[in-house]
């Protein structure tokens, strides 16, 4: 099977980290050697750089085509203009597309499916462009694409558009699943396949070295994602003042630094909490396994790849109870839900943590059952059960 994959979630040279999930279970399909794929992820257009785009002006850096683990990704640019982009986003993502992907055909790549990831505006585009080039569309949802941007009337009417244009659904949990079935999409058009973990790269570490060499000495909690609102940094720095033999790791970068050290000092726990920045995921391999637990306090998740990662080198986590997020933490081994995100709750699930701490060997074993085996294969059964049937289908 060829494919082509679409989205604007997609690592590149200037932002390595954006997307990774996606590239992730594209390379573990990949390694199948039942599919080939080129990828098309358009980034925004911004002038040259210039200080008053602030970071948005290292899209301009992005080049238009790079070579990632021996995958070809074109990057066209797309123009999202400011307050109105959000409507006209998946026109434009097509509109820039479009003669990037024309070109690949000419050169010989003449893919069977798209296979898109996030429904909005990447899948929607996707729909379109499907119908430019008739090709079957298949959208994976991911998480804020539908438990979030539905709350808005057009994205919504264009999401259930293109769920039932797509030739079929992925979701990542089963709470996506759930929530689309809500949503007015015919359960019968999705399948549930769970993100998995790379098991060779999140592995245990040696932990006494790992501590040793990041000066860890006392119980040490981290937390891992972008510092925007929606990841709960704020609540788990303002329980520090209840957890005052802690320590605090937080790897990540984004808007809310300043403000999230500005609290810290506020609340006198500044000299218990150190900001990394973003980190290399083997970097993080050594933070998770120096690590006494990994905190979620997200607000919304569809499925969270860093609870895998931790527990995958043997490091508990306590999260929020929030969509995909109890189908990741479903054991004991795996660590322990907060009842409500709340600062109290959230030091009261780690206190229980710390008072029934699992072996780290056994957090490990339950990792171990997320491996990319299963999606990889419920992904080649969806794309081959679709592509019978255009064949069967009378031109």
């Amino acid at each position: 099977m060829r494919l082509l994959t679409f989205s604007t979630l997609f690592p590149n040279a200037q932002r390595p980290g954006h997307g990774i999930f996606v590239e992730t279970r594209l390379r573990h399909l990949l390694a199948s050697g039942q599919v080939t794929s080129r990828v098309v992820a358009p980034v925004p257009w911004f002038p040259a750089t210039h200080p008053v785009f602030g970071q948005y002006a290292s899209f301009a850096k992005v080049p238009e085509h790079e070579v990632r683990f021996d995958i070809q990704v074109d990057h066209p640019r797309y123009f999202l203009p400011p307050k109105v982009g959000m409507h006209i986003a998946p026109h434009m993502l097509a509109m820039a597309a479009r003669p990037c992907i024309g070109r690949m055909m000419d050169e010989g790549y003449d893919f069977d499916l798209i296979d898109a990831h996030y429904f909005y505006p990447d899948g929607v585009a996707a729909t379109k462009l499907g119908k430019y080039f008739n090709k079957p569309v298949v959208i994976t949802a991911r998480g804020s694409d539908i438990t979030l941007l539905p709350s808005y009337p057009r994205p919504r009417k264009l999401i259930l558009e293109a769920a039932a244009n797509a030739s079929g659904v992925i979701t990542v949990c089963n709470a996506l699943k759930d929530e689309l079935v809500r949503l007015g999409v015919n359960q019968d058009h999705i399948v549930s396949l769970r993100n998995g973990v790379d098991l060779q790269l999140f592995r245990p570490v040696d932990r006494e070295s790992a501590r040793k060499e990041l000066g860890l000495s006392t119980f040490t909690l981290l937390t891992v994602g972008h510092l925007v609102p929606v990841k709960g940094h704020e609540l788990i720095i303002r329980s520090l003042p209840l957890l005052p033999e802690m320590r605090l790791l937080i790897a990540g970068s984004g808007i809310l630094k300043q403000s999230l050290e500005n609290l810290a000092k506020e609340l006198r726990v500044s000299d218990r909490v150190n900001f990394l920045g973003a980190l290399r995921q083997d970097e993080l391999r050594t933070y998770y396994g120096a690590a006494d637990a990994m905190i979620l306090a997200s607000e919304r998740e569809g499925w969270a790849n860093v609870l895998l990662e931790s527990m995958a080198c043997g490091t508990p986590v306590v999260a929020s109870t929030v969509w995909g997020t109890p189908e990741v933490v479903a054991s004991p081994d795996a660590g322990v839900l907060m009842a409500e995100r709340t600062p109290a709750s959230l030091v009261q699930a780690v206190r229980h943590l710390q008072e029934h701490y699992p072996e780290r060997s056994a957090t490990r074993h339950y990792a171990e059952q997320f491996s990319w085996d299963a999606t990889t294969q419920g992904q080649l059964a969806l794309f081959e059960k679709i592509l019978n049937n255009k064949r069967q289908k009378p031109s």
